[in-house]
């Protein structure tokens, strides 16, 4: 950690103490080239990966809009607030443990699919029929079969 004071690279930490919460460590520090004493904190930097749409626009990660899709095809469905919860924290695990920079949309349907299929059959069949848009009624068909 460099000094702010004089930019000498080596400092010393003098007391580490962490947040009440446990997500912020805040350090004492003192700066071995001019003696000087400062204050750093640390917290862990979680990034979601940028949602890349089907025309190449990006779009910032929004859970609240994943959410929103999830609870539209599990609308007037016999599916706890608790289950839904868990599917997206699922689904942003998934996302955390990828790794990934940018995310195809197609990827993220991919993922509520599969979450909506484990929870809800029928809302699975509404979250596809939309997000695979249909040619036909022979598609759906094969859909339902595959359930």
């Amino acid at each position: 950690m460099r000094c702010p004071f004089c930019s000498h690279a080596e400092t010393q930490v003098v007391e580490t103490r962490e947040s009440d919460e446990g997500d912020v460590v805040r350090r004492r520090r003192r700066c071995l080239g001019c003696d000087k004493r400062f204050t750093t904190y640390e917290r862990a930097e979680i990034a979601m990966p940028v949602v890349v749409k089907k025309d190449g626009t990006r779009a910032d990660f929004d859970p609240a809009k994943l959410r929103a899709s999830m609870q539209l095809a599990l609308r007037k469905r016999p599916v706890s607030i608790e289950q839904v919860d868990a599917a997206l924290a699922r689904i942003e695990e998934k996302l955390l443990t990828s790794g990934a920079r940018e995310l195809p949309s197609t990827k993220m349907g991919e993922l509520v699919m599969r979450e909506l299929k484990r929870i809800d059959k029928v809302a699975y069949v509404r979250f596809a029929s939309v997000y695979r848009s249909f040619e036909d009624v022979d598609e759906f068909r094969q859909l339902i079969r595959d359930i």
